[in-house]
């Protein structure tokens, strides 16, 4: 694998991007995208569209990462300053409960804070193990002298601020990276790293590449516009769900057959299977019950296309997420190898 894959997912998901507040972070891809020469243009809804000219521009193909994450709004400020959160993107608050955040004013200044159960002294709560852990009993203790909600309001604290989670990001010397948010910031740095190796090599696609940096996966509608009616397939790159049933695991690449929106493309699906076998590359089929993709969410917005869904297998997907250099290196050799191949 590249080195500068982990390198890049680190520095991807150390910067706050909760849905809804995603502008530093797609800038910061374009920028390093157009020093790169490539001419990027960032949609009305923000996401970042960079097309790659190919050998037959008749045909083309799309793929995707997305770099929004999960994260919260400010809901209320409560009557002794604390804050009350509403969540965005699934998950649940157990999964966030004692988690370092920040608060993104709109003035433009942050303020650090704890995102705690309200009753979370065992010396003073008799139910601190049992209480419901729910946007009620849940709360942001801020880094500041704040005793009301005047107080708060004068930091410049109001409902509807983005609130982001620490990602406490690491790197393992037994080749693990462990964080918040690898749930899409793998698949991210692995486009990016793509087209960084494409211009240094310069290569030539065989097909006119759509790369999407979509920022609004979370909520359920990113990477379904923008489509070129001359795109053919469509590849959606994000986690790999692993769990009890599952095939997912974190040193193969994900090729899932099924979500919640119901099966993939099965000639594409196979295609991809047939490249990891012909390649070597470690790979797993699997269905992931409770989920939807970039890929989904362009069929339910009517894209005629071929789509599928591959990804690097993440452990505690929407919590404390892991995974190995293994199946990042899994992922990175099938999206190269996918990219230079022929239509499925």
């Amino acid at each position: 694998m590249n080195q500068s894959t982990i390198e890049l997912t680190q520095t991807l998901t150390r910067m706050p991007s909760p849905t809804g507040n995603t502008s530093d972070i797609i800038n910061f891809i374009d920028s390093l995208l157009k020093e790169n020469g490539y001419n990027g243009q960032i949609t009305r809804k923000g996401s970042l569209i960079v097309t790659v000219p190919g050998k037959d521009d008749d045909n083309h193909r799309f793929i995707t990462a997305h770099i929004d994450t999960l994260g919260a709004m400010v809901r209320g400020i409560k009557p002794d300053g604390r804050l009350k959160l509403d969540l965005i993107g699934g998950f649940r608050f157990n999964s966030i409960e004692g988690e370092y955040c920040t608060i993104h004013t709109q003035t433009g200044k942050d303020y650090t804070g704890t995102i705690l159960m309200h009753q979370t002294s065992v010396h003073v709560y008799k139910d601190a193990g049992t209480a419901e852990r729910n946007q009620d009993n849940m709360e942001v203790r801020i880094d500041e002298k704040t005793f009301s909600e005047e107080d708060t309001k004068k930091l410049g604290i109001e409902v509807g601020d983005f609130v982001s989670f620490d990602p406490r990001t690491e790197i393992t010397p037994s080749g693990f990276i462990k964080s918040r948010h690898l749930d899409d910031k793998v698949s991210a740095a692995i486009l990016i790293q793509f087209l960084l190796n494409l211009k240094k090599n310069n290569e030539t696609l065989p097909y006119t590449t759509h790369f999407f940096f979509s920022n609004n996966e979370e909520i359920g509608y990113g990477g379904n516009s923008n489509i070129d009616e001359r795109v053919i397939e469509y590849l959606a790159v994000d986690m790999g769900a692993m769990g009890d049933d599952q095939q997912t695991d974190e040193y193969t690449v994900s090729i899932c057959v099924k979500d919640a929106s119901g099966p993939y493309h099965l000639g594409l699906r196979n295609h991809f299977v047939a490249l990891c076998e012909t390649d070597k590359i470690p790979f797993k089929l699997d269905i992931y019950p409770f989920y939807g993709s970039d890929a989904s969410a362009a069929m339910r917005a009517g894209a005629d296309v071929k789509h599928g869904l591959i990804g690097a297998g993440i452990e505690a997907s929407h919590a404390f997420e892991r995974t190995h250099k293994d199946s990042i290196d899994a992922t990175e050799q099938l999206v190269t190898k996918y990219l230079f191949s022929e239509l499925s």
